[in-house]
């Protein structure tokens, strides 16, 4: 199932979507007689899902999803934690090697954007960077979960763009402050169920900008594998739900690049993640003195 946040005027709502039609709360109540919440955090992890997930085989899908804006997917997140290096290639293009447990970033929930909305960036920043991931959101509380154990804590995934500002991050010497602008995080378009995916570590990734192919592996190329970077991260972290993990980025990004091309004013940036979806993000620089 795809389940994404939607908004329409300055209501805000949520629904299953099924290609370019959407089925939305009030017809989901209509059809089931269950009375589910309406925050959308509280319908997934809150047992609502699961309550009506079995009794929705008949719903209506009417209205088209082009009617609605579509919101990040996860509304306040306790947690966003990002990758560094975790594909080979990527590691090894910036001439290092993949590192045998998660470097990782926290990012702050008011970096999250959506689909179709701009990627705002200070004109001070001079090196904007992409990073094409695939996230994974967290189903259930764990600390400790084993390897084997650890793909039950997944209740689906989406695609992340964990957007960084390169000169910001190498002045720094560390990544968080160029990788924590507000809209450096768009994500989705929407959640995909756990069980619809057959195997996350074998799809396809790419990132066009402006139509040309700046990205193209898949994530059988990560290093540290999807159970093991949560039973890593569990050991450090409880894990909450609702909690995002993305999962690393595969070569082709601007780090380090000789010529490199960053993102300019106008660029248009498409990500898409077999099985995900697409998200299509605008840049837009700004002067904020």
């Amino acid at each position: 199932m795809k389940i994404a946040r939607l908004s329409y005027g300055n209501n805000e709502t949520y629904g299953f979507v099924k290609g370019d039609k959407v089925s939305t709360k009030d017809e989901i109540t209509y059809l089931t007689g269950v009375p589910i919440p309406q925050n959308v955090k509280d319908f997934l992890f809150d047992g609502w899902f699961d309550e009506i997930k079995n009794k929705i085989k008949d719903l209506p899908y009417d209205e088209n999803i082009s009617k609605f804006k579509i919101l990040p997917p996860i509304p306040n997140p306790n947690k966003i934690i990002c990758l560094a290096f975790n594909y080979v290639d990527h590691a090894k293009e910036q001439g290092l090697e993949a590192p045998e447990d998660p470097a990782i970033v926290i990012k702050p929930r008011t970096a999250l954007n959506s689909t179709e909305s701009d990627i705002v960036c200070p004109d001070f920043v001079k090196q904007l960077d992409y990073e094409i991931e695939l996230a994974l959101i967290i189903g259930k509380n764990c600390k400790n979960i084993s390897i084997e154990e650890a793909s039950s804590a997944i209740f689906g995934y989406m695609i992340f763009n964990d957007v960084s500002a390169r000169d910001i991050q190498f002045k720094d010497k560390q990544f968080t402050r160029g990788k924590s602008f507000d809209s450096f995080a768009p994500c989705g378009p929407w959640i995909t169920t756990y069980d619809e995916i057959q195997d996350a570590q074998n799809l396809k990734l790419t990132t066009k900008i402006n139509g040309e192919i700046r990205q193209n592996s898949s994530t059988s190329n990560m290093f540290i594998k999807i159970p093991e970077i949560i039973s890593k991260i569990s050991k450090v972290m409880t894990l909450e739900k609702g909690d995002i993990i993305s999962t690393g980025t595969p070569a082709g990004v601007m780090l380090n690049k000789p010529n490199a091309i960053f993102l300019k004013d106008g660029d248009k940036v498409e990500m898409e993640i077999e099985g995900l979806g697409k998200l299509n993000n605008t840049i837009k620089f700004v002067n904020l003195d």
